[in-house]
């Protein structure tokens, strides 16, 4: 790497980092403003507010708009270079725009690299602790309870629950079917199922019907233990509960619901879409903001930085209007995630073709 590579990675990650800290600053002080009054609660310590919640708080919000911070790093000290006739300078002295973009596109790349492990393996448990907070001192999002849930718990076996109330572990009017082909074996139906742990459950007040041709044995009992196949989680679905898996985890929850055929699971699907085409995102924004902020221009920064901030706010409404087109059945998962990278990859082609000229 060539001196001039080295001082824009240090421009650019400089400015990325100096952008996260002011940002954050600001976000910090504005969500301490809105939640005061839950903070003022006797229960809550300022332990809990600082390290439970802040503390995974800012490495949360940081992944979510890295894009943004990116974008604006980039327009910032380009245009700053611009301004100075830096970048004049150093395509005067034989350098290609191409040339000349190549450090922005290593600095993309270390980013991009930090924020994909950032969001598939290290704030996934930590949204755990900063959820489980909102949840106890703000706002309680946890879905608790369900009615006529059906699933299939293993391989040709088919669970249903007339109610499920998650704070008792408790469900009501449950009957488990087992199949082999189209034919059912064996029907279990207990008055009250009780969850323990690691899949266990305990059936109280069962009756077992198992069927062989033309002949039907029962069994009765009070209580029997059994292991089922599932958890209370695998259909008690709460908001945020996708931001608190790994990547793999992720993946394997989606194919483990999808197998099982769980319908409501498009918001674990847009998620694990969306942490591979942030890291495109990455690339494809900073080279709209190199492409726009390289020419000195008369408007000087503050236009660069006005434009760069309206596309950059664009792209964020995109991503959340095709995740909401998503969500309601118009669009897949998985092109909802990456319709802002293909359209502003057009955009990006254009500018970069543009800006030698």
């Amino acid at each position: 790497m060539k001196k001039l590579d080295i001082y824009i990675i240090k421009k650019f990650l400089g400015t990325f980092i100096f952008t996260i800290l002011l940002i954050l600053s600001i976000v910090v002080i504005f969500d301490v403003n809105e939640k005061l009054d839950k903070f003022l609660n006797k229960d809550v310590t300022l332990y809990e507010i600082i390290f439970d919640y802040y503390k995974n708080f800012i490495p949360y919000y940081a992944s979510v708009f890295s894009s943004l911070f990116t974008f604006i790093s980039v327009i910032f000290f380009t245009s700053k270079m611009a301004n100075n006739s830096e970048i004049i300078a150093i395509l005067a002295s034989g350098v290609s725009f191409r040339r000349f973009v190549r450090p922005y596109m290593i600095s993309a790349f270390i980013i991009a690299i930090c924020m994909f492990a950032l969001n598939g393996y290290i704030i996934p448990p930590a949204n755990v602790t900063r959820i489980d907070f909102q949840n106890k001192y703000i706002k309680n999002k946890k879905v608790e309870y369900a009615r006529n849930i059906q699933i299939e718990a293993t391989p040709g076996s088919i669970a249903y629950f007339g109610q499920y109330d998650n704070s008792s572990k408790m469900g009501y009017n449950f009957s488990l079917d087992h199949f082999e082909g189209k034919e059912l074996k064996s029907k279990l139906t207990a008055q009250r199922v009780k969850y323990d742990s690691l899949q266990k459950w305990t059936v109280q007040n069962y009756l077992l019907r198992e069927f062989d041709g033309m002949h039907e044995h029962i069994t009765k009992g009070e209580k029997m233990d059994t292991l089922l196949g599932i958890d209370p989680s695998d259909f008690l679905i709460s908001k945020g509960d996708q931001e608190q898996m790994t990547t793999p985890q992720l993946k394997e929850y989606i194919d483990k619901q999808k197998k099982r055929g769980i319908a409501n699971i498009t918001e674990f699907e847009i998620e694990y879409e969306r942490r591979y085409a942030s890291f495109m995102a990455s690339f494809i924004l900073t080279i709209i903001g190199v492409s726009l902020s390289s020419r000195k221009i008369k408007g000087g920064m503050g236009l660069n930085i006005g434009i760069g901030l309206a596309l950059s706010f664009s792209y964020i409404l995109f991503q959340t209007m095709s995740s909401s087109f998503a969500i309601s059945g118009t669009m897949s998962p998985r092109l909802s995630a990456w319709l802002p990278n293909i359209v502003y990859t057009i955009i990006a082609i254009y500018l970069y073709r543009k800006a030698p000229k």
